[in-house]
């Protein structure tokens, strides 16, 4: 999938740019209401086409600010080839201020994918993303944190379903990022992981959570795409980094048993012992109702934070070194 081209004139739907141009505006997405805030700048050097989106998830703020400062930031005279950036993806949800999900049909975007061309306003943006906006990258950087009902330590996914290669390209990707942690993901679900399993490198950064947003995330979000993107040929220079994350596997997505309430016994980023207590679910009356405990030693990647569970999101995800 990676080439390299000369950037003259680049059309993404609605938006487009010739060489040395910087255009913002709004994506329009056909057969829905959708319009998403973008920015497309086509560098005066020839190279790759990348594209970066905030707010899949639409309460995820520390990747949405991300996404907008660096469309606010990013100029064709330093770009080699194209970024496409969106921000937010999900504007009705961040508008609405509703996690997750999109408020006009109630699905979640990265459960979507590939879409359906006559479904559902979110069914159709999937099918956009897959038919209209994937076939002309290189590339893809989706910016994620938890949600208003989630803690998590920083880390990095990267798409493991493709080619070899573009599995590889992915992973060095992934490597530029300066936190704790990475992944693959053999998954197919979602917007990344999509696009990896159609040959484009992707991957998805993990950074902040509950609801919040600070500079210091925001600007190590930056720094991290920014490094992705001189990997990728697209930036000559980069901010220098100081961490490079490590390898973890055997994720484990603990769903809880049922719905109730969550009492959480550690926190995100917490070395836990096989058999450590994680957490207990609880009924309104304060009967235990369930106890979930660490099926290995390794690190709390995820947790709920919130006093609710819906019995439908893991409740925590566990992750250990790989050897």
């Amino acid at each position: 999938m990676l080439h390299w081209k000369k950037a003259i004139w680049e059309v993404f739907g609605n938006l487009s740019a010739q060489a040395g141009e910087k255009k913002q505006g709004f994506l329009a997405v056909p057969g829905t209401d959708f319009k998403i805030p973008a920015t497309l700048i086509c560098g005066e050097r020839p190279g790759k086409t990348v594209l970066v989106s905030g707010g899949v998830h639409s309460c995820e703020y520390v990747g949405i600010e991300a996404a907008i400062r660096l469309g606010a930031e990013l100029a064709p005279a330093e770009t080699c080839g194209t970024v496409l950036i969106l921000h937010p993806v999900n504007r009705p949800g961040f508008e609405a201020r509703t996690p997750s999900i999109v408020p006009w049909d109630g699905c979640n975007l990265n459960r979507e994918f590939p879409g359906r061309a006559d479904g559902s306003p979110t069914q159709r943006l999937a099918h956009f993303f897959v038919q209209e906006l994937y076939p002309k990258l290189d590339a893809y950087i989706d910016l994620h944190c938890g949600e208003m009902f989630e803690s998590l330590t920083p880390y990095i996914y990267y798409a493991a379903s493709g080619d070899e290669r573009e599995q590889q390209i992915a992973r060095e990707m992934a490597l530029c990022a300066g936190l704790p942690y990475m992944v693959a993901s053999k998954a197919k679900g979602g917007a990344y992981n999509y696009a990896g399993a159609m040959n484009i490198p992707a991957v998805l950064l993990e950074r902040g959570c509950q609801g919040r947003w600070s500079e210091e995330e925001v600007q190590a979000d930056l720094d991290d795409v920014r490094r992705i993107l001189r990997y990728l040929g697209v930036l000559e220079s980069a901010p220098q980094q100081n961490q490079k994350p490590r390898e973890v596997v055997d994720l484990v997505y603990q769903l809880p048993k049922s719905a109730g309430l969550w009492y959480p016994k550690v926190t995100a980023g917490e070395f836990v012992k096989e058999g450590q207590l994680v957490g207990v679910l609880k009924d309104y009356w304060g009967q235990e109702l369930s106890r979930y405990h660490a099926p290995y030693d390794g690190v709390i990647l995820f947790l709920t934070h919130t006093l609710w569970t819906d019995g439908k999101v893991e409740v925590f995800t566990t992750a250990r070194e790989a050897e």
